[in-house]
This record gives structure tokens, C-alpha cells and sequence, in this order.
């Protein structure tokens, strides 16, 4: 495997002329349009890079922008992977392996989710501060790769504590009704019953999605800082019953959007 990461990168570096992109950014369901604030240098689709898995869930494009954002060199993965497609954990997490080896230290991650808290609503930005993972295979499963990591990496700071204050001044500055809160991986892809978004809440979740958690942990094995946002796209829980859409969750993706792209912007600014 760690030849084939090399390949992928190689190949990025090759295209983006051996610069080091200060920031990795990767946008959850319906949060494409933070792309557009990129100024791009170079795009690449997924199917040109070697060994990169491809994506397959709408809203997802599929392609590495790398370009300008607030005056700072950034890699936008615009389309990420999926365990409930089908992939192994190892494909999911391949990208964080091959940012890794691009020599980017900061992540920002995105994503759409369920909230399960009582004051949340539909349209909130939450600031993911801790996770917990309900997937039934771990990224870091089998032969650790020591060029990476070590075999028994920390978590207690899986989300970058000043990232975290950072994000908080900017709501604060911007007059942004944004919450915090610990977001919970399960594997999908149905949506959660709500028996589960009661089990969710229980466990002490407040949202609940099917990204994130796999590549956060691999992040931090290798030592990149992490922020990570969810846009809270539905509400569930004992006595909630409203069906959802994967349409849905897009809209309510959209609606939030505004508020997504002022916090990654000005977290990419002030760091």
C-alpha cells in the first residue's frame, strides 16, 4: 500500500509543481460550493491520479482543485469516499495518507449529519469538538505503517483545540449562531431510525454521520492538525419520525453554505 500511496502523490506533486499546500480541505454532501472560493491553479480528476479510488454518491464531484484561498496555497477534495459504498477503510482514508505524503499538516473536514440535540435545527453549523466511532472496521486495522505513525496513536485532541477557539471568534466576529458538539460515525447508507437517533443521543452524540470519523483518525495518526464542521441537515430522534432525502440533505446543505465558507475562510486566514 505504501507504494501505491507514493504513486498518487508523486503524480499530485508533479501537477502542482512540488508546492506544499499549506491546508487540505474536504467537502461534505451538498458543501460543493465552497470550491468556487478557491482561486484554482490546477484541477484533477480522481480517475487521473494513480491507485485513487472514485466516488459515487451524488454531490460528490470527484476531483483534487488545488489553488489560492485567503492568500494561502490550499488541496480541495471536492467528492470523498465512503465505507457504506463499499470501499475498505483503507481505501476511504487513502487521500489523508497521499496528503500526508504531500507534506500538508492541516485538515479541515465537512460534512452533512443528523442532529440529535434538542436545540438544534435544521440549517445549524456545528463545530465537531470530539467524535465517537460506531463504524465496524478501523482505518488503522492491520500492519501499522510506521512511516506514518505509531501503532497506538493518541486521540484526546483529535480536533485541533485552537482551531476550535478559532472558529468560535470568527462565529463570534460574524454574528454566527453556530454550535458545538460530538458527532457520531455510523456506517450507513440508510438514514438512522429514530430508535438510533435516540441511541445516538444516549451515547452522547448530538449529531450523527457517515464520514469523518475514519479520516480524522488517520489524520491524526500522522500528525496533522484537524477542524471539522457539520451542517446539520435533519433532525431525528424517539419522537421524531420525518423521512429524509439524500435531496433533502443537499438543500439544507445549501442553506448553511454562507456560513460554512466564512468559517473556513477565515480559520484558513488567521492560521
Amino acid at each position: 500500500m505504501y507504494t501505491k500511496f507514493q504513486e498518487a502523490a508523486n503524480y499530485i506533486k508533479q501537477r502542482i509543481n512540488g508546492e506544499t499546500p499549506e491546508f487540505a480541505i474536504v467537502l461534505g454532501s451538498g458543501l460543493g460550493a465552497l470550491k468556487d472560493e478557491v482561486t484554482p491553479i490546477e484541477k484533477i480528476n480522481y480517475n487521473e491520479i494513480p491507485n485513487f479510488p472514485q466516488t459515487t454518491v451524488e454531490g460528490h464531484t470527484g476531483e483534487l482543485i488545488y489553488g489560492t484561498l485567503e492568500g494561502k496555497k490550499v488541496l480541495l477534495m471536492a467528492g470523498r469516499f465512503h465505507y457504506y459504498e463499499g470501499y475498505t477503510m483503507q481505501q476511504v482514508t487513502f487521500p489523508f495518507r497521499v496528503f500526508h505524503l504531500l507534506g500538508i499538516k492541516n485538515l479541515i473536514v465537512s460534512n452533512a449529519s443528523g442532529g440529535v440535540h434538542a436545540d438544534f435545527k435544521v440549517g445549524d453549523v456545528m463545530i465537531i469538538k470530539d467524535h465517537i466511532n460506531m463504524f465496524p472496521e478501523h482505518p488503522l486495522r492491520g500492519k501499522n505503517l510506521s512511516e506514518f505513525g505509531t501503532r497506538f496513536p493518541e486521540m484526546s485532541k483529535a480536533y485541533d483545540h485552537d482551531f476550535i477557539a478559532k472558529f468560535e471568534e470568527i462565529a463570534k466576529k460574524e454574528s454566527l449562531d453556530i454550535k458545538k458538539g460530538v458527532y457520531v460515525g455510523l456506517q450507513g447508507p440508510t438514514f438512522e431510525t429514530p430508535a438510533e437517533y435516540g441511541m445516538v443521543r444516549v451515547l452522547g452524540g448530538d449529531a450523527v454521520g457517515m464520514s469523518t470519523v475514519p479520516e480524522v483518525i488517520v489524520a491524526r495518526h500522522q500528525g496533522m492538525r484537524v477542524a471539522a464542521l457539520s451542517v446539520i441537515t435533519d433532525l431525528g430522534g424517539p419522537e421524531i419520525s420525518i423521512p429524509v432525502s439524500h435531496e433533502e440533505v443537499l438543500n439544507a446543505a445549501n442553506v448553511a453554505m454562507p456560513n460554512v465558507i466564512k468559517l473556513v475562510k477565515g480559520l484558513i486566514a488567521e492560521s
